[in-house]
Parts: structure tokens; sequence; C-alpha cells
């Protein structure tokens, strides 16, 4: 079977408007988690190469080699290069790690001429970064990285995917009214993820009932974009903020709270850090008419970044070249 010698596959990240935790286990399978999530177009970006004939054995990054380990495809390492890049900064609670581990899946697939689904790609990911890296972590952005689009996502026995259609209003309004902003700071999504999980497997209270009322909030705002209600969404993510930052100390940072009070008083609607915070970046809704005020407001304190929203999640597509690989 003839093929091209290389491919290219580049995945999506997210921006998590309610429900980030819940996706956790075991919480999802004792109460029910629920993640409104939104794939925007800073994607991360793997190629395979097949390596020519006698050239020197190429380093793989840490990430392929575990990809190749889980796909039980580690013959494959004396023959395939491989690259990685991103548009997007390093510890940016936009699930990057996740995006890159989706693309690598579908192009590993793809270059065993193996066709998966993407519910079988987020699932495949998630083992490469769970039980591979070692990395905590729910399935979300795997999820967020396969599909794309606007995505409310229940998580229980298994994961069920409704995709949230958008009309054109609304994704202009979430594009310009939705402010990334990064703060440069390091997040520490592991260890704070470890935390709460050893928290809420402890039954303290206080954090039980945030992740429940997480859960609760984020099936509002999929209500909320739906019918393209972005006041509601913005009120709804600035509840979210009090609840997930009683989940742990380290969530918040004095930059985080520095930028979502000056936004708060420059009329947005409401704020939140991405991810499991400690850092990365915040997410600000700001209301209709007082976007540059906000983002002037914020100014300083974090790098903007501007987004599309990802209408398609995962893709691999061949890179022109001779036709035929080892």
């Amino acid at each position: 079977m003839s093929r091209v010698p290389a491919l290219s596959a580049s995945a999506p990240t997210r921006l998590d408007f309610g429900g980030g935790w819940t996706d956790v286990p075991p919480y999802p399978a004792e109460r029910g988690g629920f993640v409104c999530a939104l794939a925007i177009e800073r994607r991360a970006r793997v190629t395979l190469m097949a390596r020519a004939p006698g050239a020197a054995p190429q380093s793989l990054p840490l990430i392929v080699q575990a990809a190749l380990r889980r796909a039980s495809a580690g013959s494959l390492n004396s023959s395939l290069n491989a690259s990685l890049d991103s548009d997007f900064p390093v510890g940016a609670g936009l699930g990057g790690s996740s995006a890159a581990c989706v693309a690598l899946s579908a192009a590993l697939a793809a270059w065993r001429g193996e066709l998966l689904s993407p519910a079988m790609l987020a699932e495949h990911s998630r083992e490469i970064e769970v039980e591979e890296l070692g990395i905590p972590g729910g399935r979300q952005d795997h999820y967020a990285a396969a599909f794309g689009g606007a995505l409310a996502l229940t998580f229980g026995d298994r994961v069920t995917v409704d995709p949230i259609a958008l009309d054109e209003p609304t994704c202009a309004a979430l594009e310009q009214r939705c402010l990334v902003r990064y703060t440069g700071e390091s997040r520490i999504s592991g260890d704070t993820i470890q935390a709460v999980l050893d928290a809420y497997l402890a039954r303290t209270p206080s954090v039980v009932f945030a992740l429940d009322r997480m859960a609760a909030l984020a099936r509002l705002m999929a209500t909320s974009l739906t019918f393209g209600d972005l006041e509601s969404l913005g009120a709804l993510v600035g509840e979210h903020w009090v609840h997930q930052r009683s989940l742990h100390p380290g969530i918040a940072t004095p930059r985080i709270d520095a930028m979502i009070t000056r936004a708060l008083a420059a009329g947005a609607l409401g704020a939140k850090p991405l991810g499991a915070s400690g850092g990365g970046c915040v997410l600000v809704i700001a209301a209709r008419d007082r976007v540059h005020d906000v983002a002037a407001a914020i100014d300083g304190l974090g790098e903007p970044l501007p987004f599309r929203i990802a209408r398609r999640g995962v893709e691999v597509t061949p890179v022109p070249g001779d036709s035929g690989r080892p």
C-alpha cells in the first residue's frame, strides 16, 4: 500500500466555562460530573516522518515515547521521527498537554492505517497522560480536543458528548467578549488536583458541596450557550469562581485576584482562571458595551491570547512528499 512519508495532526485546546474537577475520578461515577467547554483555535501539532534509510535515530520527546508505548508501537521508534509544536504558552491551563496527546493518538492511528472515533482518541489520549506520564486529571480536555466546538460533557459510568450548536452571532460575541489573559505564572495542576482529590475522598463537606455546585452551574452554562445568552453565562462563570477557589488555597494567586477584581470593577460579568489554576490563563466575560473598558483595566496583568472558536476537533492531514515510505 502506497503512503506519503509524513503525517501532520493537530488538536485544539479549550476554554472550560464550568464543571472542571467534576470530570476527575471517582467523582463522576459517584455523583455525576458535567463540564461545559469550548474548543479554540490554539492548537497542538505533531508531525510524524519516516526516517530516511541509514539516518541516525532521533531522540523522541517523552510524550511521543509514551504514545508509542501506549499504542504498542514501540517498534516504530527505529523508523520514525516526530516533531511537536503549539501556538499557546506552556502551562496556560488550556488543556495543552491533552491536545498534544490527542494529536499524537490520531497521527499514530493514521500512520498505522487505523480509523478511530473521536471518543476512542480521547480515551487513548487520557491513557497516555494519566497512565504513561503520570499526570492526574479528568477527561474534559481530551474530549474537547477530539471533538471540537462547544460541548456539554456528562461524566458518569460513561461519557456522553452533546455538541452545543452556536449560531453566528453567538460565535462572534464569544470571540469578542471572552477575554483570555495569560498570567505568566506556572500552574501546579498535578499537585493541586491530587490535593483536591484527597479532600473529596475524605468527604470534606466544603469540597463536596463546591464540586456539586460547580457541576450544577456547568449545566446551566450549557443552556445559556444554547440560547446565546452571554449575560447569564458571565454571571454563572462568576459564581463558579467562588466555588472553584474554595477547593484549595493554591488555586487563587495575587495576580489572578487582582485581574478579576479589576475586570469586575470595569464591567465584566464574570471571570475565572482556566484549568486547575495556580496560574495559567484567566477567562473574563465582558458586558456587551464594556469590552474595551475591561480590556484596559486588566492591561499589564497578563498577555492577551485572542482566539477563534475551533469548529472541528482533531484533524490529520498528509504532508506532501514522495509516495511510499519504509
